[in-house]
C-alpha cells in the first residue's frame, strides 16, 4: 500500500512539473531583448531612417507599388472577392477570425469556385481564432480542392504553442495583388460602422513589388505547418512598377524572437519629429512604450491616439489599457474613445510621411506572442489620406482628459489595476 501511495504521488509530481512548464512555455514570450529607450537619431523623412527599417525588419523597402486604402466591410470585402474570383493560377489567404457566417459563406462559395476551375488555393486559419467556423464550410472547401491547413492546432506535441497564435491577415491573388490590414471574415465587419453592429475597420490593396514581400510573409506560416515550400513563377511572378508608393512588408514572430514589429513601431517613434496618429484597436502599452511616447511629447511632438469606447470585444484588454493612461496624459498625450462601434483599426502616422498598416496591435500579445505582419508605405500624398481618415475617426470619439481620467470611481480605478497585472497576455 505504502508503495503504491508514493507511486501516486511521483505520478503527481510529474504531472504537476509538466503542466507548470507548460505554463511557463506558454505564458512567456521570451527574453525581453529591447530593454532601452531608442535614441532620437533622424526623422521618417530621412534616407538612413529608410536605410535601417530595410536592413533591421529584413525585406527592403521597395517603390513602384501602389496601396489603396479601404474602410469598413462595404468597401473592403468587395474588393477581395473580386480578386479572388479574377484569380487565374494562385489564391494564398492566411486569417486568424474566421467565422461562419454571411461573409464566412461567400469568401468560402468564392476560393472553392476558384480551386474547381483549377487555380491553386491555399487557406491557413489560425486554430483558436477559426472556432466559430462551421464545419460545413471547411467541407465545401476541401472537397473543391482548397487546401485548408489550421495553424497551431491542440496536440501533445505541440502543447508549448498553443498560446501562439497566428495573427497575420494576407491574402495574395496570382501573386500580384496583395491584401492586409485589421479585418476578420465575420459578419461583424459587414457594413459602414454605421451603429454598433458593424465595426470600424481598415484594409488595403496592395500591387507592386511588395507584394512578393506579403508572400514571403505568407510562405513563412505555411512551411511551419505545411513543411512545403510553394514557390514558382504563379506565386513570385516578376512584378513590374505600378505606382509612387515606397512600401514593404514585414513579418514578426516569437520563434525568430527579434521583436520585429515592437522594434518597428519603438524606432517610428523615436523617429518622429511633429506628430505621431495612432489607432489601436487594442492599446496596452509596455513601460518602454509609454516612455518612448513621452520622450516624443518632450520633444515637442503632437500624440493623439484612438481607441475603442465601451463597444469592445475585449473588455478586459479595455481596462488594463485605462490603467495605463496616467503617464501619457500627464505628458500631453492626448487619447480618445471611438464611440459609435467596436474600433479595430491598426494605422500609424507618423509627421504625415509613414505610415504603418496591418494586423498588429498595440500590445505584447501583438509584439510577443503572436505571429503579426505590418505593411509600411512611404509616401506624404497616401500619409494625409490616412490622417484625413484618423481626423474622421477623431470626430466621432470622445476625448479622455486627464482629470476625467483621474476623477474614476474608486472601484474602476481597482479593476483597471487588477486587469494590468495581465498585461503581458493581453
Amino acid at each position: 500500500m505504502a508503495r503504491k501511495r508514493a507511486a501516486m504521488w511521483i505520478l503527481v509530481a510529474i504531472v504537476a512539473t509538466a503542466v507548470a512548464v507548460l505554463l511557463v512555455l506558454n505564458l512567456s514570450g521570451g527574453r525581453t531583448r529591447i530593454e532601452h529607450e531608442i535614441r532620437p537619431l533622424y526623422g521618417v523623412g530621412d534616407e538612413q531612417f529608410v536605410r535601417t527599417m530595410g536592413v533591421l525588419l529584413g525585406p527592403a523597402i521597395v517603390g513602384g507599388n501602389r496601396v489603396t486604402a479601404l474602410q469598413n466591410g462595404d468597401e473592403i470585402f468587395p474588393a477581395m472577392l473580386e480578386a479572388i474570383r479574377s484569380a487565374k493560377e494562385t489564391i494564398t489567404f492566411e486569417t486568424y477570425i474566421y467565422w461562419s457566417g454571411r461573409i464566412g459563406r461567400e469568401f468560402a462559395e468564392a476560393l472553392s469556385e476558384r480551386a474547381r476551375t483549377g487555380v491553386k488555393v491555399h487557406v491557413l486559419l489560425d486554430w483558436l481564432g477559426s472556432g466559430k467556423m462551421d464545419a460545413e464550410l471547411l467541407e465545401m472547401m476541401e472537397g473543391a480542392g482548397v487546401e485548408v491547413l489550421k495553424y497551431h492546432p491542440v496536440r501533445w506535441h505541440s502543447l508549448d504553442r498553443v498560446n501562439n497564435r497566428t495573427h497575420r491577415k494576407l491574402l495574395v491573388v496570382d501573386g500580384r495583388i496583395g491584401f492586409t490590414g485589421g479585418v476578420g471574415i465575420a459578419d461583424e465587419w459587414l457594413g459602414h460602422a454605421e451603429d454598433s453592429l458593424h465595426w470600424r475597420d481598415s484594409h488595403y490593396r496592395v500591387t507592386g513589388p511588395a507584394v512578393a514581400q506579403m508572400q514571403a510573409a505568407f510562405m513563412d506560416n505555411w512551411i511551419k505547418t505545411r513543411s512545403l515550400v510553394l514557390h514558382g513563377t504563379e506565386y513570385f511572378p516578376r512584378i513590374d512598377t505600378v505606382g509612387p508608393h515606397l512600401a514593404q512588408v514585414f513579418k514578426s514572430s516569437s520563434d525568430d524572437g527579434s521583436e520585429s514589429v515592437r522594434l518597428m513601431y519603438l524606432l517610428s517613434i523615436a523617429s518622429a519629429r511633429r506628430t505621431i496618429r495612432l489607432s489601436a484597436s487594442y492599446f496596452v502599452p509596455d513601460s518602454l512604450a509609454i516612455a518612448s511616447l513621452i520622450a516624443a511629447r518632450e520633444r515637442g511632438v503632437e500624440v493623439e491616439i484612438i481607441v475603442p469606447g465601451r463597444h469592445i470585444d475585449a473588455a478586459m484588454v479595455r481596462r488594463a489599457s485605462r490603467a495605463s493612461w496616467g503617464p501619457l496624459l500627464e505628458a500631453g498625450v492626448r487619447i480618445h474613445e471611438f464611440q459609435p462601434t467596436m474600433y479595430h483599426c491598426k494605422v500609424m502616422i507618423v509627421d504625415d510621411r509613414w505610415v504603418s498598416v496591418g494586423s498588429t496591435n498595440f500590445d505584447n500579445r501583438s509584439f510577443k506572442l503572436n505571429d503579426e505582419a505590418n505593411l509600411n508605405v512611404l509616401d506624404p500624398e497616401f500619409a494625409a489620406a490616412q490622417a484625413a481618415a484618423f481626423a474622421g475617426d477623431l470626430a466621432r470619439s470622445k476625448e479622455i482628459t486627464l482629470e476625467a481620467w483621474r476623477a474614476r470611481p474608486w472601484k474602476e480605478k481597482l479593476v483597471e489595476r487588477l486587469a494590468s497585472l495581465l498585461r503581458s497576455q493581453l
